[in-house]
């Protein structure tokens, strides 16, 4: 196939985006499809085979529509843009990405199509469920879109809680009050608030109260109201918590369920809330769905690499093996 060279002109702020750190953007690219890259000034050329330039040319243009959204640009951000132009996801997607613009470093962007439709989802539901394996942004989105409502005041709190422990709500034994007992446990998520809003503004708003979080079990008899909740790692509720967490969304509210089915603690996984609710609640109205998938992994790229190792030998129907059988070494 015969090779050839095309020039596209970029401003200084997008032209960094695409170079990126010792120019690791531009070898993620060329490593992916076999082109050169070379940036001469006032913009990048590309030179290789027809199919293999537009295919860098769709992951230029998303990085360049984030740059210019003033988003960060980073390594998964590139992966990401990879994969949809390998999947045919289209200029149109990685173009236009459905914006929130509360993090400290810029707005947020959602990196595959799979993010984008789960943010679509956040905003038509009242009730949305996040579920998929772990590196795919499910919490991370969820917690932005709480506080992009909350710093709109759309919302008068958000409201973050989750099974505080694998095998109960036993809090009594750990040292503190509320907050240093169950803080550990949401870590994932004052992680990704800190990173969204920064930390003085997310300890400001919890000493206001309007952020507030909880294990799931002091959820029982509250209502809800006004308020953005989170309910995070959600496979490790039971049928009943799930069902009485659900039910504490009061007039004005809204509520985000996130977990991985995969990956459930329980003593008995059959009871899993997460599971029993997907199905049976999926087809009721104001009730929205958005199942990732392995290649929706942006945390690292072999965070992908394992949850599809993970799966396929699910697939294969291998039982784990017992690590406190010798044999099994």
């Amino acid at each position: 196939m015969a090779r050839e060279s095309e020039f596209l002109a970029l401003d200084d702020r997008s032209l960094r985006a695409v170079i990126g750190p010792n120019s690791r953007h531009v070898a993620l690219i060329e490593d992916a499809f076999k082109v050169l890259i070379e940036a001469p000034g006032g913009g990048v050329s590309i030179n290789g085979g027809t199919r293999d330039r537009a295919n860098a040319r769709a992951v230029i243009a998303g990085l360049v529509a984030r740059a210019e959204k003033g988003a960060e640009v980073n390594e998964a951000d590139v992966r990401a843009g990879i994969g949809l132009a390998r999947g045919g996801g289209g200029k149109a997607s990685l173009n236009d990405p459905m914006a929130l613009p509360v993090g400290k470093r810029g707005a947020i962007v959602p990196k595959t199509n799979a993010q984008a439709r789960y943010l679509e989802t956040l905003a038509s539901c009242e009730l949305s469920f996040g579920v998929g394996p772990a590196g795919t942004g499910k919490t991370f989105l969820a917690a932005a879109y709480g506080a992009s409502l909350l710093r709109r005041g759309q919302v008068d709190r958000l409201v973050i809680t989750r099974p505080a422990v694998e095998a109960g709500e036993k809090l009594g034994f750990l040292p503190g009050d509320l907050n240093e007992k169950v803080d550990p446990y949401l870590a994932p998520i004052w992680e990704a608030l800190n990173d969204i809003l920064g930390a003085e503004d997310v300890q400001r708003r919890r000493d206001k109260g309007e952020i507030e979080a909880a294990p799931i079990a002091f959820m029982r008899g509250r209502t809800l109201s006004h308020a953005f909740v989170i309910v995070d790692e959600a496979q490790n509720t039971s049928r009943l918590q799930m069902k009485m967490v659900l039910t504490r969304l009061g007039e004005g509210a809204r509520m985000v369920v996130t977990g991985d089915p995969s990956q459930i603690d329980l003593l008995n996984p059959r009871d899993s809330g997460l599971a029993h609710a997907l199905r049976i609640l999926r087809d009721v109205k104001g009730v929205g769905v958005l199942e990732f998938e392995a290649q929706d992994v942006v945390r690292h790229a072999m965070v992908e690499r394992i949850v599809r190792a993970y799966d396929a030998d699910a697939a294969r129907g291998r039982p784990a093996p017992d690590l406190e059988d010798p044999a099994a070494a």
